[in-house]
């Protein structure tokens, strides 16, 4: 008996508050026969992973370890903070970091924002994960700045978030272990920089056949025969040729 072939599939790991969607549909649309399976990991965790081989490529969020990874940033979101809905700064549109000096700022372990010095107040204790840091907001503990779309991800009634204006922004990447950059990884690699389904880096697409033109040295003489040799010889094969006339 010989083995079974595996078919082809793409495994893409993703981080909290990451949305691949318009992504995955685009994958679905191009690559209908090659499954996109999603792998979700923590920030700290999706590094490794993707040096373990357990996911193709992953949305991170940056910074990471590089060792033995490739990555394209691919974009960078504006950093909130969440507090009660009753807390006074939630009366205005944005906040900077000196209208939190009076607040306890909460500093998970899972941050990955890159702060030069957290503003606010000093916690006794870090919370484990993004999500406890929100329940203790949630409790009123403190306050804590995320990435928007972490701070949307863990949304609550009584909670809300403003924009913080000088905040560090987070970023995120697109990442991969750099000694298997596949056809696939390549395909996924178009599809989030945005190229065509036509892409000279896509699958291989089937030429047009180009029609020849004469030489840029051909006589009129010659083209005008060429064009008569081809009307010639677009009739059907074989066919009877008519009867010469007579002459008178």
């Amino acid at each position: 008996m010989t083995d079974a072939v595996v078919p082809p599939s793409f495994r893409l790991a993703y981080v909290p508050g990451v949305t691949p969607t318009k992504w995955i549909r685009i994958w679905n649309e191009r690559i209908p026969d090659v499954p996109l399976t999603l792998i979700a990991l923590s920030a700290a965790d999706a590094p490794a992973a993707l040096r373990r081989g357990e996911a193709d490529a992953g949305l991170v969020r940056l910074p990471i370890d590089r060792t033995g990874l490739s990555a394209i940033p691919l974009y960078a979101e504006t950093p909130v903070v969440v507090i009660p809905q009753d807390h006074v700064v939630a009366a205005v549109d944005e906040v900077s970091a000196d209208d939190l000096a009076d607040d306890v700022a909460l500093h998970p372990l899972d941050d990955t924002l890159e702060w030069d010095e957290l503003p606010g107040l000093r916690a006794t204790e870090r919370p484990a994960t993004t999500a406890d840091a929100i329940e203790l907001v949630a409790a009123g503990v403190g306050v804590v700045i995320v990435p928007q779309s972490l701070a949307r991800l863990h949304h609550r009634k009584d909670l809300t978030f403003r924009p913080v204006t000088d905040g560090p922004e987070s970023r995120i990447a697109l990442s991969w272990p750099e000694d298997r950059t596949t056809e696939l990884v390549e395909e996924f690699i178009g599809i989030v920089r945005g190229r065509t389904v036509n892409s000279s880096r896509g699958r291989a697409q089937a030429e047009p056949v180009k029609k020849k033109r004469p030489a840029a040295g051909a006589t009129r003489q010659q083209r005008t025969s060429g064009a008569e040799n081809t009307r010639a010889g677009s009739g059907k094969r074989g066919g009877a040729r008519g009867k010469p006339r007579r002459r008178s």
